[in-house]
């Protein structure tokens, strides 16, 4: 990879790590949780790209255990953003008349 290359990427991951917190920063609480969950229907796509790298034809020992790991914490990511997002929508369900 040359220099300048180098130089580019880190100045992107700068600028997005650095828009990311602001723009997250200034969500209010009450939103944070629903866009979140909305966010993580689209992180499934993350799962997707992992099951490819997981599965390509290269018989690469250290492409395979990546890609491995990555569609565990992919799914990890999912399932866990889904029960949020299931426990954030039941706070907002009538409770009967027979519980607190």
């Amino acid at each position: 990879m040359e220099f300048t290359t180098i130089i580019y990427l880190s100045f992107i991951l700068m600028l997005s790590i650095f828009l990311g917190f602001e723009m997250i920063s200034k969500v209010p609480a009450t939103l944070h949780t629903p866009l979140m969950s909305g966010s993580n229907a689209i992180s499934g796509i993350t799962l997707v790209g992992a099951l490819i790298a997981a599965g390509s034809t290269d018989n690469n020992t250290v492409s395979i255990i990546l890609g491995t790991s990555a569609v565990a914490f992919a799914t990890i990511n999912v399932v866990g953003g889904y029960l949020v997002t299931d426990r954030m929508l039941g706070m907002f369900k009538k409770k009967s008349k027979g519980t607190k």
